[in-house]
């Protein structure tokens, strides 16, 4: 499970390190693509198959189906790490998710999410006051 929040800075080549407490899940290498809100997602390899095998799941008769998983799969990139812990993410993610110096890696259970950290503190600082609301919220959700 990917918990926590860690800030971090990517370097000229796209080298962000990963911290320890998540590398230590992730055996080598990582997954990623695209995420939700304006993040990447990152995924051990038997978690990115685990989505993956979802994705597959959905009837791809649906036009809104096979828009998700083109823009989820198409964007996908296996990194491994280096001798630092760090990834190389590919220009064309940094580019989706604006990743230019300081960026935020945030666990969020089942993987971890890559925010450039205006964004992250944008997201938490608009959204951090409705904390009670989204639970309250949660059909079938009790605590």
């Amino acid at each position: 499970m990917f918990m926590g929040e860690y800030r971090h800075a990517i370097d000229a080549k796209g080298r962000l390190i990963i911290p320890a407490k998540i590398r230590n899940e992730c055996q080598g290498s990582v997954v990623i693509t695209r995420g939700f809100d304006g993040c990447l997602a990152l995924y051990t390899k038997e978690g990115w198959e685990a989505y993956y095998l979802k994705l597959q799941s959905l009837p791809k008769n649906k036009k809104e189906v096979r828009m998700a998983v083109r823009f989820t799969i198409s964007k996908a990139s296996e990194c491994e790490f280096d001798k630092l812990g760090r990834i190389n993410i590919p220009a064309p993610l940094r580019e989706l998710a604006s990743l230019q110096k300081d960026c935020v890696v945030v666990g969020a259970g089942d993987h971890a999410e890559i925010w450039s950290q205006d964004k992250w503190d944008e997201y938490y600082d608009e959204n951090q006051d409705d904390y009670d609301e989204i639970f309250e919220s949660l059909d079938g959700f009790e605590i």
